[in-house]
């Protein structure tokens, strides 16, 4: 008899705590000591007077793991808010990397070509490579790394994702 695996989906979950030393840790401990995997992570002060800090966590696992990870989150003293914007409705999604590659000729010209179709920016410049900037989806971030990496990608950074819900309204 075979047991029916449930469906691992991709979640992207937006934190609101208390700015407090050892908040991070203890949320990452939390994924950490469940054998839950965090594919992206992002943290930044939200508020004037750096009381409150938002993190972002982008995740996969079946529906009843990521209400489990839900519910953990929110038992978390400092935690003031977990919202599922997968679950919420349309939400908007970015992440910024920075790619350097490296190259003369054609293949600059190309790296310049395929940088111009992806509306990726050129931030620092040298006569063998250039940095480039972009913003989107992860997935155009993926795609456009794939392509350089054919051209000649020397490093990549990546900031993760963050999220916010569309309309009018706060997550």
């Amino acid at each position: 008899m075979k047991i029916k695996e449930e469906a691992s989906e991709r979640h992207v979950l937006t934190i609101t705590v208390d700015n407090e030393a050892g908040i991070l840790a203890k949320i990452a401990g939390l994924f950490t000591a469940r054998g839950y995997n965090i594919d992206s992570l992002t943290v930044a002060d939200i508020t004037e007077n750096h009381n409150v800090s938002r993190i972002t966590i982008v995740t996969h696992g079946p529906p009843a793991q990521i209400d489990q990870i839900h519910a953990q989150l929110e038992r978390l003293v400092p935690v003031h808010k977990v919202v599922d914007l997968t679950e919420v409705g349309p939400y908007v999604e970015r992440e910024l990397a920075l790619i350097k590659v490296a190259g003369t000729g054609d293949i600059r010209v190309e790296a310049l070509r395929v940088a111009e179709v992806f509306r990726a920016k050129v931030v620092d410049t040298s006569t063998r490579s250039f940095v480039f900037e972009l913003t989107g989806t992860p997935d155009k971030i993926d795609s456009f790394i794939a392509i350089m990496r054919e051209l000649g990608i020397v490093e990549v950074g990546r900031t993760g994702v963050v999220g916010m819900i569309r309309g009018p309204e706060a997550a």
